[in-house]
């Protein structure tokens, strides 16, 4: 677990180095709790990192847990910050529908959760803050066809089952892909968002579909792996097309491995998740969902993002 809160010393701002509790008088008593699907993930680190300057920003008391992707995980989580009557809940779920029980047992005890970077399936929120996944997979699919010049076999490495944005940018890029009849989808398969995971599902396709021209990875992570199995042929013989903008994608892009990422910004999500969590603590009216843009990061414009 992992808390975060501002603390002030004669205008002077103090914060713990290592995450730990911090005691001190923030500037409300207003505590946030946010579980995040996962931290091994760079994404949801620069996620949490935005989530908690936002807490800084405020006063408020924000503190994290990692679910670890163990949807049973997250589901305690949620309990024991509904048992410790936090003011609301930010989740960032691993399985849309497993969540459902836990997110509304928090609604009935009178916690308002805002769902982060996913959506939430069978049971409301408070809100939804999160990129436009659907978008993001068909501006995918048109810069992968670009690359490509219109025809070749391609095939798609799948996030999570289960979570909402592998769904949604797979269906964004099976839409916007079906606009060009000369691009064939050889394959699907799921690597969980993981890079080793990626790495192995694309050397075990490589060998299947030697022929392979394009790949559609729903993150970078995954991405970045398929880069690691296809060695000389990244970005020459084969054109990879990630999603996130992470750091290591961002350098990739740079590098001429990966032809393009769909740049969403997770720091913003954070942070912006941190705002209204703080507006529906304070019975504000918050609207339904909010859409973060997302950018496309080719090499033209990589020096535009950055890298840290």
């Amino acid at each position: 677990m992992r808390t975060f809160a501002i603390l002030i010393f004669g205008g002077v701002l103090g914060l713990t180095a290592c995450g730990a509790p911090v005691s001190g008088k923030v500037s409300e008593d207003l505590t946030i709790g946010m579980s995040v699907s996962t931290l091994s993930n760079p994404y949801f680190v620069q996620f949490r990192d935005g989530a908690e300057a936002g807490a800084l920003r405020s006063g408020v008391k924000l503190t994290v847990t990692n679910a670890h992707n163990d949807p049973a995980q997250q589901a305690r989580q949620i309990k024991n910050f509904t048992e410790q009557h936090v003011k609301t809940i930010i989740l960032n779920p691993v399985d849309a529908d497993a969540v459902a029980p836990a997110v509304k047992a928090a609604g009935k005890a009178g916690i308002p959760v805002i769902a982060a970077d996913r959506s939430v399936n069978g049971s409301e929120v408070a809100q939804t803050v999160t990129s436009d996944n659907v978008a993001g997979g068909k501006q995918g699919a048109r810069e992968l066809a670009k690359q490509l010049s219109g025809k070749g076999d391609v095939v798609v490495l799948q996030g999570a089952v289960g979570a909402s944005a592998s769904r949604d940018r797979d269906r964004g890029f099976t839409d916007g892909v079906a606009a060009y009849p000369k691009i064939k989808v050889i394959a699907r398969r799921s690597a969980d968002f993981n890079r080793a995971k990626g790495r192995d599902v694309m050397t075990s396709l490589i060998q299947r579909h030697p022929d392979i021209t394009g790949v559609f990875a729903s993150n970078d992570e995954m991405a970045l792996g398929a880069i690691q199995a296809l060695g000389t042929r990244a970005g020459r013989q084969v054109k990879v097309v990630g999603f996130d903008g992470t750091p290591d994608g961002i350098k990739a892009v740079r590098a001429g491995t990966m032809a393009a990422t769909v740049a969403q910004q997770p720091r913003l999500i954070g942070s912006r998740a941190v705002n209204e969590a703080i507006k529906a603590a304070r019975g504000q009216v918050i609207a339904k969902s909010v859409a973060v843009p997302i950018k496309l990061a080719i090499k033209d414009n990589a020096h535009e993002f950055w890298t840290f």
